[in-house]
């Protein structure tokens, strides 16, 4: 009996450690903000697992890849506690079904063996944050709430171009790896324009969304080019980016505008 009580207060315990360490939602605009994150970790774990897979040290992707896992988990929670749309609810259900059988693929040695079917899984996860982006963007019922998607999901799209790039330096065979490169970097050219031609832009997010502008010529020239690059330098790029489409969409989500 002593022994139940025991278990049940450990249990207890637990619980309050989790919930004091998933991140507290506040706003819609920050929902978008972070649903939209998420999109960005599944690239971004993806890019890390072939870094590690490749031997490539550079921006130390094991410990990355441990902390972004670490986050996505984070960030659901917290995302799930805040949500209140039926239907929003039922997409982070479908987050969860989906992260759990990846997370435990993240905890093990990467394999070029496994790399394809993680590519495939993470991919499924990422349509599903996105769809959770979407319908909490549109509960927002302002302009400020596409906005803030757009730009989120530039920091997704930058990940994504270099984890297709790192995969092929590992030597993946992805038949449609072309396609989806070409599909990724026509996506964030669009939407940086967009971007750009915003009327909510400032002059700091201006300045910023240039020199994004500016280090996605890189992946332009890359793509192009029949030459191989490094893939500390894509890695390193595909920070940059993030770093700043990361600042910009809070600077968006920062705004009271409708």
């Amino acid at each position: 009996m002593r022994k139940m009580r025991g278990c049940k207060v450990l249990l207890g315990i637990l619980l309050m450690v989790t919930q004091v360490w998933s991140i507290e939602i506040k706003s819609l605009a920050q929902a978008v903000n972070e649903a939209g994150r998420q999109r960005m970790l599944t690239q971004r774990m993806l890019k890390d697992y072939a870094m590690i897979g490749i031997g490539n040290t550079f921006g130390n992707p094991k410990e990355d890849l441990k902390k972004v896992t670490e986050m996505f988990e984070d960030h659901l929670k917290g995302l799930t506690a805040f949500a209140t749309d039926p239907e929003t609810k039922k997409s982070l259900e479908e987050q969860r079904r989906l992260w759990e059988p990846i997370k435990k693929m993240l905890a093990e040695p990467p394999t070029k063996d496994r790399a394809a079917e993680l590519q495939g899984k993470l991919d499924a996860l990422l349509k599903a944050a996105n769809t959770t982006t979407v319908l909490f963007a549109k509960q927002t019922g302002k302009k400020s709430g596409e906005i803030i998607n757009i730009s989120g999901r530039q920091r997704m799209l930058s990940q994504r171009m270099a984890n297709l790039y790192m995969l092929k330096v590992w030597g993946i065979n992805d038949p449609k790896f072309k396609e989806k490169m070409n599909a990724a970097m026509k996506l964030f050219d669009d939407s940086l324009k967009k971007l750009i031609a915003s009327d909510l832009n400032t002059p700091e997010i201006s300045k910023l969304l240039n020199r994004v502008k500016k280090n996605f010529m890189f992946f332009q020239i890359m793509n192009k080019s029949q030459s191989k690059f490094i893939p500390s330098l894509i890695y390193k790029k595909s920070n940059e980016i993030l770093k700043d489409m990361n600042t910009v969409t809070g600077l968006y989500a920062a705004q009271k505008v409708q």
